[in-house]
C-alpha cells in the first residue's frame, strides 16, 4: 500500500485536526499533494491548515471524500465512520498513520525520537539544530514549535526528524537511521496493559533501526540502559547520554539555573569536558533532552560547536513549560505534564523559582489514573499548594473512587494543602484570590485546562470595579 502515496495525488485525511495528522497534512501539501480533511472540532491547528489552503470539512460525511484517491485515518477514527466506509465502498486505499508515515519517510534519512517522556522537546530541538546548521530538514513534531508557529516543517534537505509515538505502534512504521530513546516507563495503559508489553514495543522499535543506524540511548532510564546494552552486545552502534554516569558518551554536570527559566551545564564527550552550554529551558530533564539532541546531531555530522550555538537560540514548544503571562507579580505557566513522573519533574524544576509554587492539575483519563494512582498521590511534594480540577476523561466511563474530589483527598493525606477546585472558572477564582505576588502558577494538563491560565490572567488584569456606596 505504500506506493499509494505519490506527489500529485489527492489525499483526504479523516481526523485532520490532531497533532499527528495535521503535521502529515502540512508535509504532504508541501511535497506536492492535494490535501483535504475533516474533523469534528475546530482548533488552532485546523485554522493554520485552512490558512495554508487545505480544504477542511466540519464533521464527517461520505461526500467529503469526493475526488480523493487515498484516504488517511487517524487512530481515533472508528471503522464505522462514514468517510471510511465510503472510501472502502469506492475501492480507495485507506491508510492509518503508521502506514502513511512509513511511506512518507521512506526516501529520507530519518531521525526518530521515541520514549515515554521528552519526545516533543527533543524532536523540536533536533529540528532546530539541523535547520540552524543549514541542513533544511523536514519534521513532524507532537507540539507547536514556537520559532515556526506550527507542528511541522517541510524542508528540502535529506533528513526527516519525527516524533516517534508508541501509541498505536506508529513508530513501528519507521526505519530510522538515527533513533533516540529518551526513557521508558509504563504508560498508555489502555494499549499496554503491563510494563513488559511496553518494553516489548520499544524493543521492536529498536529492531526497526537500519542495519548501520545508531541508537542514541538515555541510560538514566534503567529499561533503556538494558535495551542499549543488548543492542551493543549484538554488535550494533549505540551512543549513550546521561546525567548520572560519567562514562556515557555524552554527559552533563555542574547544572545550575543562573536566571529563572534558564539552565547552564558543562558538556562532556567521552569523559572530556568540552564547554559550558547555555540552555534557554528550565530543568534537568531538559538537559537530558539537549544531550540527546546533541548526540543525534553529531551522528548526522553536525559539529557540537554549531549545535550548541543553535541550542542557545531554541524558542521551545508550546505547552512545554510555556509562560502564558504575568500579572500582579504572578507568573502563569502551562505544561503538558500528565504522567506522575512528568508532574514530579516539572514541580522540581520550578520549585524555588518564585515565592510559592501552585500546582494546578487536570487529571487525564481514568485508565491512567487507575493504574498510577499511588504514584500520582506522591508526585506533588515540591508544590506549596495543589489544586485538582475535574477529570479530563476523553470519553471514558468514570471509575468509582477516582473522582477529582477523591483524588484531591488522597493527595491531601501526604500534602499540607491539596484541594479539589472544580471547573476552570472556579479554579481561576481561587487563584485570583489566594495567589500572591512572586508566586508561580503551574498548570499541568494534556487536556483543555490551559483555559484556567487565560481566565486567571484576565481576572488579574481587569480594572477594579469602582466602589458604589
Amino acid at each position: 500500500m505504500s506506493n499509494c502515496l505519490r506527489p500529485g495525488r489527492h489525499v483526504h485525511i479523516v481526523g485532520i485536526g490532531g497533532f499527528g495528522m495535521s503535521a502529515i497534512a502540512q508535509v504532504l501539501q508541501a511535497s506536492g499533494y492535494h490535501v483535504s480533511g475533516s474533523d469534528q472540532q475546530q482548533n488552532l491547528l485546523i485554522e493554520r491548515l485552512q490558512g495554508a489552503g487545505i480544504s477542511i470539512y466540519h464533521g464527517h460525511a461520505a461526500a467529503n471524500i469526493g475526488g480523493a484517491e487515498v484516504v488517511l485515518a487517524s487512530s481515533a477514527i472508528p471503522q464505522d465512520n462514514p468517510e471510511i466506509q465510503a472510501a472502502q465502498a469506492a475501492g480507495l486505499p485507506v491508510m492509518n498513520r503508521r502506514e502513511a508515515i512509513g511511506s512518507i519517510t521512506a526516501r529520507y534519512r530519518t531521525i526518530a525520537v521515541a520514549g515515554t517522556h521528552g519526545k516533543t522537546t527533543t524532536t523540536a530541538l533536533v529540528t532546530h539544530i539541523l535547520a540552524s546548521a543549514g541542513l533544511d530538514p523536514t519534521a513532524i513534531v507532537g507540539g507547536v514549535m514556537k520559532d515556526v508557529g506550527t507542528n511541522a516543517r517541510a524542508g528540502k534537505g535529506p533528513h526527516f526528524v519525527i516524533e516517534a509515538d508508541e501509541y498505536g505502534l506508529m513508530f513501528l512504521g519507521l526505519a530510522p537511521e538515527v533513533a533516540i530513546l529518551t526513557n521508558i516507563e509504563h504508560d498508555h495503559h489502555d494499549q499496554f496493559p503491563t510494563l513488559e508489553s511496553t518494553r516489548d514495543a520499544f524493543r521492536q522499535f529498536i529492531g526497526q533501526i537500519q542495519p548501520d543506524g545508531v541508537l542514541v540511548a538515555g541510560i538514566d532510564s534503567p529499561i533503556v540502559a538494558e535495551l542499549a546494552e543488548k543492542r551493543r552486545w549484538d554488535g550494533k552502534p549505540v551512543v549513550t547520554y546521561s546525567l548520572s554516569n560519567p562514562d556515557s558518551d555524552w554527559f552533563a554536570d555542574a547544572i545550575e539555573n543562573p536566571t529563572p527559566g534558564k539552565t547552564r551545564f558543562v558538556l562532556h564527550y567521552q569523559a572530556t569536558p568540552l564547554t559550558s552550554v547555555a540552555l534557554p529551558l528550565l530543568g534537568q530533564h531538559n538537559v537530558q533532552n539537549t544531550l540527546a539532541a546533541l548526540a543525534a546531531a553529531d551522528a548526522v555530522g553536525v559539529g557540537y560547536e554549531t549545535a550548541i550555538e543553535a541550542v542557545a537560540t531554541f524558542a521551545g514548544t508550546e505547552r512545554r513549560a510555556e509562560i502564558m503571562g504575568q500579572a500582579q507579580g504572578i507568573t502563569v505557566v502551562n505544561d503538558y505534564a500528565h504522567h506522575p513522573t512528568e508532574i514530579r519533574v516539572m514541580l522540581d524544576a520550578w520549585h524555588g523559582q518564585g515565592r510559592d509554587l501552585w500546582a494546578v492539575w487536570q487529571p487525564h483519563t481514568y485508565t491512567r489514573l487507575r493504574a498510577l494512582v499511588d504514584a500520582y498521590i506522591n508526585s506533588f511534594g515540591a508544590a506549596d499548594h495543589v489544586l485538582v480540577t475535574d477529570v479530563y476523561s476523553v470519553r471514558e466511563t468514570p471509575t468509582p473512587g477516582l473522582s477529582a474530589p477523591e483524588l484531591a483527598s488522597m493527595i491531601a493525606t501526604t500534602h499540607p494543602d491539596a484541594r479539589y477546585s472544580g471547573g476552570f472558572a472556579a479554579t481561576a477564582a481561587v487563584l485570583a484570590v489566594e495567589a500572591q505576588p512572586g508566586d508561580i502558577v503551574l498548570i499541568m494538563s494534556a487536556g483543555d485546562a490551559p483555559a484556567i491560565g487565560t481566565q486567571l490572567l484576565q481576572k488579574l488584569t481587569l480594572p477594579e470595579e469602582p466602589f458604589r456606596g
